[in-house]
C-alpha cells in the first residue's frame, strides 16, 4: 500500500469466512494471544468456529460479529509486524455496520475487551430481534436508490418493513424487511432491469425499526462502556461524517442498528477528506469491490484475507 493518507475499512456481516484469521494465527504470537483472550471473554472457543465452522454456526449473528471483530483486530496486531509503515499513515477510518465497532476500537475509541464484549452484546441483542420475526435481507445488483424504493413502496403491504439498508456503492442496494415482502421484491425488481436478487446470509432485517427490540440493551451496554475520544475521526454509518467525541460514539453505535447504512457516502466523504487509498482490513473483499464503483481511480488493497 504505497498511499500517504490510508483509508482504513473494515468489514461487517456476511464476509464472515471459514478460516478467517487461520493463516495469521500461524504466523503470529499475538494473533495467538487476541484469540486466546477472546475465546476466554466470550466463553466459547471462537478459533474454532473461525477455523473450522460449520458454516452454518459461523453464519448466526451472535458468533460472526465477534469473529469478524476479533480477526480484523488480530490483523491489525499482524500489521503492527508486518508493515508498521501503514499503521503510521492511517488517515480515516470507517467499518460496515458491524465494522464500525472495529473501527472504533482501531481509532482507540475503547479497549479491545470492552469492544468485544459490546459486539457481543449487539450481536446477541440484534440475533434475538430477529429471532421475533421471519426477516432478512436481500442485495439488488443494478438499479438505483429511487428504483429501488418505488419497488419497495409499491410491494409492501401494511404493516410490513421493506427498505433499502445498506447503499453500498452505484447500482449495489441491500433491502432488508419482512421476508414474504422480500420474496415479492424479486420478480418486480428483474422486471425493472435488476441483473440479481440475491439472498444474504444474516438473521434478520439489520438496518430496520424491526431492529428496535436490540436498542435498548445495546444503549445500555454502550453507557456502561469507557469510551475515549478517538485519536483518528471514524466516519459513521448513519450520517457519513467524522466523528472522535466519545458522546459521539454511544449516540451513533446505538441507532446504527435501525438506520440505513450510508457506505457510498462515507467512502466519498473519507476522499473529500483526503484519503488516497484504501485498505481493507480483515476477511473478504466486499470493500474493495464497492470501492471500485463508487470511484474508479480508488487505490485499494486488503490484509488479512488469506
Amino acid at each position: 500500500m504505497d498511499a500517504e493518507r490510508i483509508g482504513f475499512l473494515f468489514p461487517g456481516q456476511g464476509a464472515q469466512a471459514i478460516g478467517m484469521g487461520q493463516a495469521l494465527h500461524a504466523r503470529h504470537a499475538v494473533v495467538r494471544e487476541l484469540f486466546e483472550e477472546a475465546s476466554s471473554l466470550l466463553g466459547y472457543d471462537l478459533s474454532d468456529i473461525c477455523f473450522n465452522g460449520p458454516a452454518d454456526r459461523l453464519a448466526m449473528t451472535e458468533f460472526s460479529q465477534p469473529a469478524l471483530f476479533v480477526t480484523s483486530m488480530a490483523a491489525i496486531e499482524a500489521m503492527r509486524i508486518e508493515h508498521p509503515e501503514w499503521l503510521e499513515r492511517a488517515h480515516l477510518t470507517a467499518g460496515l455496520s458491524l465494522g464500525e465497532y472495529t473501527a472504533v476500537c482501531f481509532a482507540g475509541g475503547f479497549r479491545f475487551a470492552d469492544g468485544l464484549k459490546l459486539v457481543q452484546k449487539r450481536g446477541q441483542a440484534m440475533q434475538a430481534a430477529a429471532d421475533m420475526v421471519d426477516s432478512g435481507m436481500c442485495s439488488v445488483l443494478g438499479l438505483e436508490l429511487a428504483k429501488i424504493e418505488a419497488l419497495c413502496a409499491e410491494v409492501r403491504e401494511p404493516g410490513e418493513v421493506l427498505q433499502a439498508a445498506n447503499l453500498l456503492c452505484p447500482g449495489n442496494i441491500a433491502v432488508s424487511g419482512h421476508l414474504a415482502a422480500l420474496a415479492r421484491l424479486e420478480q418486480p425488481a428483474l422486471d425493472a432491469g435488476a441483473m440479481k436478487v440475491i439472498p444474504l446470509s444474516v438473521a434478520g432485517a439489520f438496518h430496520t425499526s424491526l431492529m428496535e427490540p436490540a436498542v435498548a440493551s445495546l444503549a445500555d451496554a454502550l453507557a456502561a462502556t469507557d469510551i475515549s475520544r478517538s485519536r483518528l475521526p471514524v466516519i459513521s454509518n448513519v450520517d457519513a461524517a467524522p466523528h472522535q467525541d466519545a458522546s459521539d460514539f454511544r449516540q451513533l453505535l446505538g441507532r446504527q442498528v435501525v438506520s440505513p447504512v450510508l457506505w457510498e457516502d462515507s467512502v466519498r466523504r473519507m476522499i473529500t477528506e483526503g484519503v488516497d487509498g484504501f485498505l481493507e482490513v480483515g476477511t473478504g473483499r466486499v470493500l474493495r469491490g464497492t470501492l471500485k464503483r463508487i470511484d474508479r481511480k480508488a487505490k485499494a488493497d486488503g490484509y488479512g484475507d488469506e
